[in-house]
């Protein structure tokens, strides 16, 4: 019994020792056959066929260079790769890579000779998109000329590949004729799964913008629409990071309109419309050369659909936020060869004036030096029209009971003298009660019509004027004093004691309004009382007057006016 267990066993261990011998001998035959097979491959035979079946699929001649072929991988290996551009669009490549891997069957390779594309991948490709002043892009006719499953040109072409792959590619965007400088994606990383003209196609994509910006667009698209590659359908979820439109041209720093954006969107198409929804918070913004970046995040809810034929869009909200509310704009853009216009409506129902201050600095409106709003709301219903690089913002605009703090409106009036200073010191700031005005504002300037002011220190007032674009001020204005308190109820105790024509005569100017001129600028403004100007109209009524009434009339206004 123990010399047959040992019989047994010397029997199993040979066994063994033979089955590894035996797989070892396979395992070194696959290898020595994975090395000279691609001796005895010739991928340059199949370069013709691949050639062919890349240009049947899209329609565009496409240029491979040396063909290798890897076992390792089960792909050729295209150098020098190239696809044709349309010629209404550029005679230079649309597509170009230095490496091709095109993913084929082995077996049917091997076996029956044929190439069985199952996956592609290019390493870094440069890829051109020409938009035309029409609208109508270069990649939009891609598979118009393809041929179909039946060999019929123009049909929709028979292609099915498991997986395409872009790997650190660069894309750039230009429009055509040219206007600026292409728009650069680089490191470009995108995979399509299931690649088909007929059905949808899964897709994730990544890529750096100019500047430190990145974006990410994932979701689904297809069928490819024929004979127009834009009216395909898409469905995807967007994320930009750290956008800065004046990097890579889309804005140029004379236009003054400079941010640093993150957007959270998503983007739906069924071929004839596109509809966007998201969220834009925007740090740093500014939007005017005047202007200076806002200091704090301004956050911005959007929704709009774009009608892809007729090149029209529609506005369904755009919600600008400031503290706990928001204002509104919306309305309709047409796309033209020229620009963007815009016809939109713009809804600013009682926002709080504080949070509106934080972006009077971002559009150029800049309050006297050291002054600040407090309090109160603004109202606002303006139309914003004309072509998106000069619109034109006109409409009502209308502020109640706030305070402008380190501001005294009645100390700063030169020509009033002791009058002003009688409200209580240029720290003491400036009450609004009301102010209110019709807008019409460019980038040239900003004129202001029919305008009324209420504040109680002085009175109400009335007039019109212009702030240019960089912030100079020619205002025309009347002044009619409140009698109940500041400077109205000095000159009018005054006036008073005056007594006689004399006082009536200088109390009914007062009552009349006292003409007021501002220049300057915004951050230093200069206003003027022209008191000679309101007394003049009554100079008749003076030459009546005996002569002590005259003296002590004159010494009155010398005396409060400062003259």
């Amino acid at each position: 019994m123990p010399r047959n267990l040992g019989n047994s066993e010397t029997w199993r261990g040979a066994w063994g020792k033979r089955w590894v011998k035996i797989v070892g001998g396979i395992i070194i035959a696959i290898l020595i056959l994975l090395l000279i097979v691609p001796f005895f491959v010739n991928g340059d035979t199949f370069r013709p066929t691949a050639e062919a079946q890349i240009s049947n699929a899209l329609g565009r001649k496409v240029t491979l260079g040396h063909l290798s072929f890897s076992l390792w991988s089960g792909s050729l290996v295209a150098d020098n790769v190239s696809i044709a551009d349309d010629p209404a669009y550029s005679t230079n490549p649309f597509f170009q890579a230095k490496s091709l891997h095109i993913g084929v069957s082995v077996p049917a390779l091997l076996f029956d000779h044929q190439v069985r594309i199952e996956k592609l991948q290019a390493d870094s490709p440069q890829i051109q998109l020409i938009q035309k002043s029409d609208g109508q892009w270069n990649f939009s006719s891609l598979g118009q000329n393809g041929k179909s499953a039946s060999g019929q040109k123009g049909g929709t072409p028979d292609v099915s590949i498991g997986e395409l792959r872009i790997r650190n590619g660069k894309v750039l965007v230009s429009s055509l004729p040219v206007t600026n400088k292409s728009f650069v994606y680089s490191n470009v990383d995108l995979t399509v799964h299931h690649v088909s003209y007929t059905t949808p196609m899964e897709f994730q994509m990544t890529a750096d913008l100019p500047g430190d910006g990145s974006l990410k667009l994932d979701g689904t698209a297809g069928p490819v629409a024929q004979p127009n590659a834009v009216n395909t359908p898409l469905r995807a979820k967007l994320e930009v990071k750290h956008f800065d439109p004046v990097a890579p041209g889309a804005v140029t720093p004379a236009e003054g309109v400079s941010m640093i954006a993150d957007i959270h969107g998503q983007v739906v198409s069924d071929g004839k419309t596109l509809k966007a929804t998201g969220q834009i918070k925007a740090n740093d913004l500014k939007l005017s050369p005047h202007g200076s970046p806002a200091p704090h995040p301004v956050n911005v809810d959007f929704a709009t659909t774009s009608d892809l034929g007729g090149r029209t869009g529609k506005v369904s909200d755009i919600a600008i936020h400031t503290g706990s509310v928001a204002a509104h704009v919306t309305g309709t853009y047409q796309m033209t060869d020229q620009a963007v216009a815009l016809d939109l409506r713009l809804s600013a129902p009682k926002l709080p004036v504080d949070g509106v201050e934080e972006l009077l600095p971002a559009v150029g409106v800049k309050l006297p030096s050291g002054s600040s709003l407090r309090g109160g709301t603004l109202t606002a219903n303006l139309a914003i029209t004309g072509p998106a690089s000069a619109v034109r913002i006109a409409g009502p605009v209308d502020i109640e009971n706030t305070r402008l703090e380190g501001f005294d409106l009645g100390s700063k009036i030169n020509g009033l003298g002791s009058l002003g200073k009688s409200v209580g010191g240029s720290s003491g700031g400036t009450a609004i009660r009301t102010l209110r005005t019709e807008v019409d504002s460019t980038a040239q300037a900003t004129d202001l019509e029919n305008i009324f002011a209420d504040v109680p220190a002085i009175g109400t007032a009335t007039g019109h004027g212009t702030v240019t674009g960089s912030g100079a001020l020619d205002f025309k204005m009347v002044a009619k004093l409140n009698t109940a308190g500041g400077v109205g109820k000095t000159m009018n105790n005054a006036l008073a004691s005056l007594g006689g024509m004399a006082g009536n005569v200088l109390h009914t100017a007062a009552s009349n309004g006292v003409p007021l001129t501002i220049t300057g600028t915004t951050s230093n403004p200069v206003i003027r009382a022209d008191v000679g100007a309101m007394l003049k109209p009554k100079g008749s009524e003076f030459a009546g007057q005996n002569a002590t009434s005259k003296k002590k009339a004159g010494s009155l206004l010398k005396g409060l006016l400062g003259h």
